[in-house]
């Protein structure tokens, strides 16, 4: 009889314990001595678009219509890289960093070894990418207030809700991450879902400008309604239909989260 014939299958729920905190801590403490320049290379290229696009292009482009009102393109701008920035810092660490510790320098294999699941250490993996990419979005959105783009308050909540785009972007990545067998594969994941979508979810330009079927697709993407649920908030005001937002963002993390899980533990028996 085949010995895999009692093990349950690669898509039953979730069965992750208080074992994936052991894997977390693991990659902070690693991490801590690279903290700095991990920060400097974060942080750099959103900043550097900022300044380009935000002052350079802004001078040209003056105002920009959202909804009923008009704000500075730097403020537009601003609001929408940093929800990019969120999604470029998970999606690196889900990736390139989770491929490493699996594949390259068989870290899974060597904490699995302990008394602790896959489901465990690719949990701990989906969070941890989450908070290197909340810690990214923090420092840039302190750099934002010091340049004074906005001092609503509201940007507390805008901060909340960065840190659940850090975990939903961490469980699509890990679906990639999952299916690599090596990282030129990660390519086909920045060149055909990463670069589109930033290009489509109005983070240089409102949606408004896109032809209607394209704006109808582009409403349902991931980062545009991270973009609709934070772009408010820079500016004084509570999103529209933030329910309908959050429920999508929900939606594309559990759903990727599972699938992610399933495809990693197929992984791991073959």
């Amino acid at each position: 009889m085949n010995e895999n014939t009692n093990m349950p299958s690669v898509w039953s729920p979730p069965a992750v314990t208080r074992r994936w905190w052991p894997v977390f801590l693991r990659n902070l403490l690693v991490w801590r001595k690279l903290a700095v320049p991990s920060l400097i290379g974060n942080i750099a290229e959103p900043l550097i678009w900022l300044v380009a696009f935000g002052y350079g292009m802004g001078a040209l482009v003056g105002q920009v219509k959202v909804g009923s009102e008009s704000v500075p393109y730097i403020l537009f701008l601003a609001s929408g890289s940093i929800c990019m920035s969120a999604m470029n810092a998970a999606s690196f660490e889900a990736l390139y960093s989770s491929f490493s510790r699996m594949h390259v320098q068989k870290t899974w294999d060597g904490i699995m070894n302990a008394p602790v699941g896959l489901d465990d250490v690719v949990f701990a993996e989906l969070l941890w990418a989450g908070f290197k990419s909340l810690f990214t979005v923090t420092a840039i959105l302190l750099v934002m207030l010091g340049l004074g783009i906005s001092h609503s308050p509201k940007l507390l909540v805008a901060w909340v809700i960065l840190a659940g785009a850090g975990i939903v972007f961490s469980s699509i990545a890990l679906i990639f991450n999952a299916l690599a067998k090596g990282y030129d594969f990660f390519t086909y994941y920045f060149t055909l879902f990463m670069t589109p979508m930033m290009f489509l979810s109005g983070v240089f330009f409102p949606l408004e400008q896109l032809p209607e079927v394209v704006r109808a697709v582009a409403a349902w993407l991931p980062l545009a309604n991270v973009v609709a649920l934070v772009r408010p908030l820079f500016m004084d005001q509570w999103p529209a239909q933030p329910l309908l937002h959050l429920g999508v963002l929900a939606a594309y993390g559990i759903a990727a989260f599972w699938l992610a899980l399933g495809l990693t533990r197929r992984r791991f028996r073959s």
